[in-house]
């Protein structure tokens, strides 16, 4: 299997796991971080489908940082409205490790590809697949953290989040 063939089913398998981890959400807002990230792995395969046919293609930035942030943006949303149910943390760590498959590979092509607007392609696949994954590394750190909340706030020094 070519690279490039791989890499497409790789966005769609990844639109799959999003959509189907999206059915699983409880929290509204999670659900629709989820179903950005499945919207943007389609949009990562129709423009890998493109590449591959030599079709124009446009490159347009990723929404789900912005709307990461604005789900959890204070801790009070994670406490009262988000509880992690056994093994979502281990989805949220499996999606981790894909996204940085992503990056991997994206990286690998791109220093394999000669003209300066594949290049481009592939550099910017590697941005928007980090944007991913920093959103699940934030995700789990704010899970982990408020798991691991058992001190008084009276007591005791802790990084804010």
């Amino acid at each position: 299997m070519k690279a490039i063939e791989f890499a497409i089913r790789m966005e769609l398998d990844g639109e799959k796991y999003y959509l189907e981890q999206s059915e699983k959400a409880q929290h509204a807002g999670l659900k629709a971080v989820f179903e950005l990230l499945a919207a943007d792995e389609r949009e990562h395969a129709n423009l890998l489908e493109k590449y591959a046919a030599k079709a124009s293609y446009e490159l347009r930035q990723s929404e789900v940082a912005a709307h990461f942030e604005s789900v959890f943006g204070s801790e009070q949303d994670l406490q009262i409205e988000y509880k992690v149910r056994p093994g979502e943390l281990d989805a949220y760590k499996l999606a981790l490790e894909k996204e940085k498959e992503s990056i991997d590979l994206y990286e690998k092509m791109g220093s394999e590809v000669s003209s300066e607007e594949e290049k481009k392609l592939f550099r910017f696949l590697v941005e928007q697949e980090k944007i991913h994954y920093n959103a699940f590394q934030d995700l789990i750190e704010h899970v982990i953290k408020a798991e691991q909340w058992v001190e008084s706030a009276e007591f005791g020094l802790r990084e804010d989040y």
